[in-house]
């Protein structure tokens, strides 16, 4: 064995022993949660799994706010999980698929000839997002709203049968709770049985999912249901909840980060779809999405979901070559979810990280006067209105009932997080009489009206 052979074994010696020998740094983990809790920036459920046996495990915040009589979250309170709901409809109908009783390339017309293009959709393109079924929603009643109000599915399949396709089937790639609304439909056409039966007896009861299950009411503390809140920094305030048959198979379902860690292991182990159909939903076609999403942590490919309603959150991820699950969950998103998660998995793999201070900077409010005022755009037709209470600023966005606090992040800069990776940023110009409100997706300018 030559020098640069002999070198070369040592150093991935070396690297293995370091990777199997690498131990969860708890503590930090314990920190950064703290830190959220603390400064009111987050609540809700995390945990980890390896092999199928929880490493690590944490709930922060309440689960149920009356006054000043608050019920501390516990890691065995359920949540609403949103767009996940999406890997266990696409399960049931790959189970379908390989039962027999559906094919891939079934166009939609078989079930749902009324639907625009359903000679032309397969159940391949629903699962894919790429059928051109266009996102529909009920119209608001005459007090503006609708999301609290339960809708039958005949309304619902009313709603995406009478809207027009956003594009001819297989041509482009648009994400569709439409898509996954009809394959839920489609789902109780075929057993003959409801979705929430079909999801107990597929897949919950099938590996014991015991708080897994598809919601059909309101929100009921009394087994466990996690309500949902806002914080603009004025405290926790209670957030109006979309009723879940407006969801239905695109987003219903509740759950808890153990379950979903479960079920995401059990999925990948071929226990409830053959590894050929995991393989499947965790595809990418030119850049394109099937049932599963991917993210990138530590140079490591994880496979899974996120899923979001009203203000809560939730993310499940699955590292195949480890066996490590990742299951979040929350009832309250102020500080992005997608920095939460990168921040944990910085941590386990040892990555360089520093908890978040979250401290504001302090602003005299002889600053802050110069900011208050109305402030429009001629690009388009709203209005931000700025004012101050003590040493805080309040933004007031178009339409909007009551106007919400900003935290300074410089002088003249101050930010709102709305739970996205970005968030807002407000930055003003005072000698210009000037704001410019930042995002991911650009920015504008406004200027203040005389």
């Amino acid at each position: 064995m030559n020098i640069k052979t002999l070198f070369a074994t040592i150093l991935t010696l070396a690297l293995f022993t370091t990777s199997y020998a690498q131990t969860l740094d708890k503590a930090k983990l314990d920190q950064l949660f703290d830190r959220l809790a603390e400064k009111n920036k987050a609540m809700g459920s995390l945990t980890i799994t390896k092999d199928g046996n929880v490493v690590y495990t944490r709930a922060i915040g309440y689960s149920q706010i009356n006054g000043t009589e608050k019920k501390p979250l516990s890691t065995a309170n359920r949540f609403r999980i949103g767009s996940i709901t999406k890997m266990f409809t696409a399960s049931m109908i790959l189970q379908l698929v390989e039962e027999g009783k559906l094919k891939r390339t079934d166009t939609l017309d078989k079930f749902f000839p009324q639907v625009p293009n359903a000679k032309k959709i397969t159940i391949e393109q629903i699962l894919w997002h790429r059928s051109g079924i266009t996102n529909v929603r009920p119209q608001q009643n005459a007090q503006g709203n609708v999301n609290t109000l339960p809708m039958t599915k005949d309304e619902m399949l009313a709603l995406i049968v009478k809207a027009t396709p956003e594009f001819e089937p297989d041509t482009k790639y648009s994400y569709s709770n439409s898509g996954y609304q009809l394959l839920g439909l489609l789902l109780e056409k075929v057993t003959g049985k409801s979705y929430e039966e079909a999801l107990r007896t597929r897949i919950t009861s099938k590996i014991g999912l015991a708080d897994t299950y598809l919601a059909t009411g309101n929100i009921d503390v009394s087994k466990n249901e996690a309500l949902t809140y806002m914080n603009f920094g004025d405290g926790w305030k209670p957030v109006a909840e979309t009723h879940p048959s407006i969801l239905f198979s695109a987003g219903a379902i509740v759950s808890t980060p153990h379950d979903l860690a479960k079920f995401i292991q059990a999925l990948f182990d071929g226990k409830i779809v053959s590894k050929e159909n995991v393989d499947q939903m965790k595809a990418i076609k030119n850049g394109e999405l099937s049932g599963m999403e991917h993210f990138t942590y530590a140079g490591k490919t994880f496979y899974g979901h996120t899923g979001g309603a009203d203000n809560y959150g939730s993310w499940l991820m699955y590292l195949p070559e480890e066996k490590l699950a990742l299951a979040y969950t929350t009832n309250a998103k102020v500080f992005p979810v997608k920095d939460i998660v990168s921040g944990v998995m910085d941590i386990y793999y040892n990555q360089p990280f520093q908890i978040p201070a979250f401290e504001s900077v302090a602003v005299s409010t002889e600053v802050l006067d110069k900011y208050v005022g109305v402030y429009s755009t001629a690009d388009a037709p709203v209005k931000f209105t700025i004012t101050r209470q003590g040493t805080t600023l309040y933004a007031q966005p178009p339409g909007a009932g009551a106007a919400v606090p900003l935290e300074a992040t410089a002088q003249d800069k101050f930010k709102l997080d709305n739970g996205t990776a970005a968030g807002i940023v407000f930055e003003f110009d005072a000698a210009k009489n000037q704001m410019t409100i930042k995002r991911s997706g650009g920015q504008r300018i406004f200027t203040k009206d005389k």
